[in-house]
């Protein structure tokens, strides 16, 4: 790092409180405008944050290992879930924008009634709020301690501090700007952090150790390139094929993308992005923002990412399996001229402190709107509110810094929230179109994954993915028992949710008392938008792929492909 390096890097911190001190004073308005930006974002906006927050420091590594491991198709772990992000544009963005809610959170006394939803509130906005919440921040953590440890040399004590005064920074800006503040700096932040991970793979690929596009071709196993799984296990010592038995592939397509709770992906939407479609001006921005952020998280990133995962195969083949994630952070070290290192920085910093904001924020509003307002103290002003939300900034990331401590790898993290939310995502799905659906539905869907997760755990041998077969089987069984011996949620609150919502699918019961209300659900129609939706996003994925590997006529057939359905979609949604 030369001073240009290091200048660079504090102009993009400049920059970001810049952002954040603009906006204070928007955000000391109220609530509203502190978690939801007024409900004033437009599409592009709202769907750039999306994509902002979903692209963490530890994304490009995760991506460098993936490849490593098991070729281009080892992506399909994280590209499955595009069937859930388009089925969340064509089913869920409108009802979400209709619901007029602070949270997704507060969406449970909304649909559910009496103590049990109450309860369900609390312990959401909590579990959700601060303990996974801490987890998600604690693995981003670990991952730009990685990049900084890998750049500069210096020991984990010392980073840590860089760490802590990363955080209290990001932890300043996002206290002070609210949603506002966060949303338009995701966007200069995706905006520098995309350009520094492309200037890193074009530079890598017009190295001469490399020799571009047909020097990975000529120097790397031919099914690294592969963009499927394969049956066979091709194994050498770059890597090896997605050599995958059927049931674990099964589970990443058939299973993982609709039963398991993951943020950024939740069935049914949720989370940062259920605020973001909450935040959008109105519905056609919240479906256009939902289907922006899908794009762009499928089409326009992974490339870069997967193209300078290739090279560092290349320059660094004597890296252990386990250390293959780290040949992405040699090459910056390595091969980066001046100016573009601290380039590369201060995108790694755009990419952490992104997702760093938008969790911070997202989490305070659990805690200030679903349990502190609710619980606590619901009588008091906006002002306090907002006064609240601040302090809770700083305590969350405090607790994030702390469980960071405990976090050994990143894989570990995402497997453990993928498997103890293992049957709750079909709950959160049903719970819009089927009336029968209750407060204890939910409950026991965010509980017993836990449990059946422990036995598997500590007596048996059967490890992630595979285990998502049994937790989602016998979690979904328990909640469907548990639905039907309960109680359903008290008429009032369902009359009153489906005149708000009109919602589609299974609620004869409730849709007969109100004949007046008229829904603008269409089964066919919106399968077919969701069909046509995945075909466009697959295509276009691989279509770039193609391009890029030389084989331009299928990849121009994927390309056609791809405006056909485009084509249609548009006249399904003008309809």
């Amino acid at each position: 790092m030369q001073f240009l390096d290091y200048f660079i890097v504090f102009v993009y911190f400049v920059i970001s409180i810049a952002i954040g001190v603009y906006y204070s004073k928007r955000a000391s308005k109220g609530t509203s405008e502190f978690f939801l930006s007024g409900r004033n974002l437009s599409w592009w906006l709202a769907g750039t944050s999306m994509v902002a927050t979903t692209f963490a420091a530890d994304t490009p590594l995760a991506v460098t290992e993936l490849v490593a491991k098991n070729g281009i198709a080892g992506n399909w772990l994280w590209w499955n879930f595009v069937f859930g992000s388009v089925l969340t544009i064509f089913f869920f963005a409108k009802l979400w924008r209709r619901a007029s809610v602070m949270t997704d959170v507060e969406f449970v006394e909304l649909r559910y009634s009496g103590k049990p939803a109450a309860f369900l509130r609390g312990f959401r906005a909590l579990y959700l709020g601060f303990f996974l919440n801490s987890i998600i921040m604690g693995w981003v953590n670990v991952a730009m301690m990685s990049i900084l440890e890998g750049v500069f040399g210096i020991s984990h004590s010392q980073v840590m501090i860089y760490i802590i005064c990363s955080m209290i920074l990001v932890a300043i800006y996002s206290a002070m700007s609210g949603l506002w503040g966060v949303a338009v700096t995701d966007v200069f932040q995706f905006i520098f952090a995309m350009t520094g991970t492309t200037v890193l793979a074009i530079l890598l690929l017009n190295l001469p150790q490399v020799g571009g596009i047909s020097g990975l071709q000529e120097k790397l196993p031919k099914h690294i390139f592969n963009f499927f799984p394969t049956i066979e296990n091709v194994s050498t010592n770059i890597g090896q094929t997605f050599a995958l038995s059927f049931s674990v592939f099964l589970a990443y397509i058939g299973i993982q993308w609709w039963a398991s709770w993951y943020p950024g992906a939740e069935p049914g939407g949720g989370g940062y992005v259920a605020q973001r479609m909450m935040a959008a001006k109105d519905e056609r921005h919240s479906v256009f923002a939902t289907l922006w952020f899908t794009i762009a998280h499928y089409c326009i990133r992974p490339w870069t990412w997967i193209l300078t995962a290739l090279a560092t195969l290349v320059l660094y083949p004597q890296l252990s399996l386990d250390d293959k994630k780290l040949g992405y952070v040699y090459a910056m070290k390595d091969h980066l001229p001046v100016g573009f290192l601290g380039m590369l920085i201060a995108a790694f910093f755009a990419a952490y402190m992104s997702t760093i904001s938008t969790h911070l924020n997202w989490g305070t509003s659990y805690f200030v709107n679903d349990f502190y307002k609710r619980f606590i103290n619901p009588n008091a002003s906006e002002k306090k509110y907002v006064f609240i939300s601040r302090v809770s900034t700083i305590f969350l990331m405090i607790v994030s810094i702390f469980v960071t401590i405990f976090i050994d790898t990143i894989s570990g993290a995402w497997e453990f929230i993928i498997e103890a939310s293992a049957g709750l995502g079909l709950v959160l799905i049903l719970r819009w179109y089927w009336w029968r659906v209750n407060a204890f539905s939910e409950i026991s869907a965010m509980i017993t994954p836990f449990f059946v997760y422990g036995y598997l755990s500590f007596f048996t041998e059967i490890k992630f993915p595979n285990s998502l077969f049994i937790i989602v089987g016998i979690t979904t069984l328990i909640w469907i028992i548990i639905t039907f011996i309960t109680k359903p949620t008290d008429e009032n609150v369902l009359k009153e949710f489906y005149t708000r919502i009109r919602p589609g699918g299974f609620w004869k019961p409730i849709s007969k008392i109100l004949p007046h209300i008229q829904t603008d659900f269409n089964f066919v129609r919106q399968i077919l938008q969701w069909i046509l939706g995945v075909v466009i996003v697959y295509s276009c994925l691989f279509g770039t792929g193609k391009i890029i590997f030389g084989e331009f006529i299928f990849g121009i057939l994927l390309f056609l492909v791809m405006c056909v359905a485009s084509i249609l979609l548009w006249k399904t949604m003008k309809e």
